[in-house]
């Protein structure tokens, strides 16, 4: 539990980093950040395998390759989103990706919803419509969309794990971050968005990768071995929690009222969900 809750801390500080990037756009700083989480994920792999981390990649498979797929969108949704509205508006809207899982679950795999679900989406429903509502109104409509894409793109990267019942998601993660350089470069090409950065822009963006998403990543890994799924998904809330207090203790951003109504309305609705999976849980 400790581990998992300091791997929430840990996340919780990357939209802070990223307030510090100046002129780097959202694919420059993907491409970056991503570069900063290869060797050490590589590094791990290595150490726990005790030699060469590439049978641990192989392992995944086809599934592996399309949740890697899912992470492009998963990261390139979160900076985009964290660039383009507040911080609030856009970790609260990362906090709906349990109930695109589900959905997703229940189209791809045939995965049974239960009624607490069914009832926990309802209400997060309302939620992000409160939010997403407040965001048009202040012209935020670009953030939304884009970290409810990251929401989306994290739901596909969780459903493939199910797909082949896949307990190791660091070599995913892996194959996500080569993948998101390989897209980065491409489309920051297309739309003529330079890879040259400011030196502390890129610095920022590999000290991310590098420290507070792979970092974060390895210590969730290690304490979801022994922690069960329904607690994992209450505990990584920190994350949803301190990512606001953050800029608004260290740079003085506010959200506005709706953003916060609609948010406790979502997490609420969480917190319903983990709680109920908790309880099914025990009595299993």
């Amino acid at each position: 539990m400790a581990l998992v809750l300091t791997a929430g801390v840990l996340w919780s500080f990357q939209g802070l980093i990223i307030r510090h990037i100046d002129e780097a756009g959202s694919w420059a700083v993907m491409v970056w950040r991503s570069a900063g989480m290869l060797p050490v994920l590589l590094g791990f792999l290595a150490w726990r395998a005790g030699g060469s981390p590439l049978p641990a990649i192989r392992k995944v498979g086809v599934a592996g390759v399309l949740g890697g797929l899912g992470l492009i969108g998963a990261f390139g949704g979160a900076i985009t989103a964290i660039q383009s509205t507040t911080m609030a508006n856009a970790v609260f809207l990362f906090a709906a990706s349990p109930f695109l899982a589900a959905l997703l679950g229940r189209v791809a795999l045939g995965e049974r919803v239960t009624p607490q679900t069914w009832a926990a989406i309802a209400v997060a429903l309302v939620g992000i419509f409160v939010m997403v509502r407040d965001g048009l109104a202040g012209g935020a409509i670009v953030g939304n969309v884009a970290a409810l894409l990251s929401s989306l793109g994290f739901a596909i990267f969780t459903v493939t794990l199910r797909w082949r019942r896949l307990d190791d998601t660091l070599p995913v993660v892996l194959l996500g971050s080569l993948f998101s350089i390989i897209a980065g470069i491409l489309l920051a090409t297309q739309i003529g968005q330079p890879m040259l950065v400011p030196v502390p822009d890129a610095l920022w963006s590999m000290f991310m990768g590098a420290v507070t998403l792979s970092g974060g990543m390895v210590l969730y890994t290690m304490g979801s071995r022994v922690v069960p799924a329904a607690e994992l998904t209450l505990l990584s809330n920190t994350e949803v929690m301190l990512a606001p207090f953050w800029v608004w203790l260290l740079l003085g951003e506010t959200a506005s009222a709706g953003t916060f109504a609609g948010g406790a309305i979502l997490l609420a609705a969480l917190l319903f969900n983990g709680l109920s999976g908790a309880r099914r849980l025990a009595q299993a």
